[in-house]
């Protein structure tokens, strides 16, 4: 007994010619549309392959604008950092409360008499680095404001006092006070 299962089958009269032939060609049709089939799910494998990469594409995309940002706003606030340190006002001996709002939040400053004026006229601004308030001057508070207008806070008033000239030209050279005593 050697052979295949159908013809062991046809050999025993257990199953008729007619029916093992209508039986190989819908086994060969199957196969065919398997194969033609195969084709369609190799294409979807394709193109779901192609969709997983431009996904994957554009979140790296993303992820490297989301670094590029975040290191611009370290390079921003390093520069800020740099302006208020090299601009800063000294406000010692001053013993004057200056009051000013910060967001919702009052804050005081002690400055001097001068320095008040100033504030009031809009010629020095503060700028907040951290958890201190500093007195820059208002061409300096401008260039921060341009990078990160929530690091400035105007102190401006428009009935304020008018500067005397001398006042005015005091500030310019600040390096050593009029008022110093020897």
């Amino acid at each position: 007994m050697s052979g295949s299962l159908k013809d062991q089958l046809l050999q025993a009269g257990l199953a008729d010619a007619k029916r093992a032939k209508q039986f190989d060609k819908e086994k060969r049709k199957a196969a065919r549309v398997a194969r033609r089939s195969g084709d369609a799910e190799e294409d979807e494998i394709k193109a779901a392959a192609r969709r997983a990469q431009a996904e994957k594409v554009q979140r790296d995309r993303e992820l490297n604008q989301q670094l590029n940002e975040k290191a611009q706003r370290k390079a921003i606030n390093a520069q800020i950092r740099q302006l208020i340190d090299n601009n800063v006002v000294d406000r010692s001996g001053g013993e004057i409360n200056f009051h000013f709002t910060d967001g919702k939040q009052v804050k005081k400053l002690y400055v001097t008499a001068i320095q008040q004026k100033q504030l009031s006229a809009g010629r020095l601004c503060i700028a907040k680095q951290g958890d201190q308030y500093l007195l820059i001057p208002a061409v300096v508070a401008d260039k921060i404001a341009e990078r990160d207008a929530s690091r400035i806070i105007r102190c401006e008033e428009s009935d304020a006092a008018k500067l005397t000239q001398e006042e005015e030209e005091w500030y310019k050279d600040y390096e050593i006070p009029d008022d110093l005593m020897w």
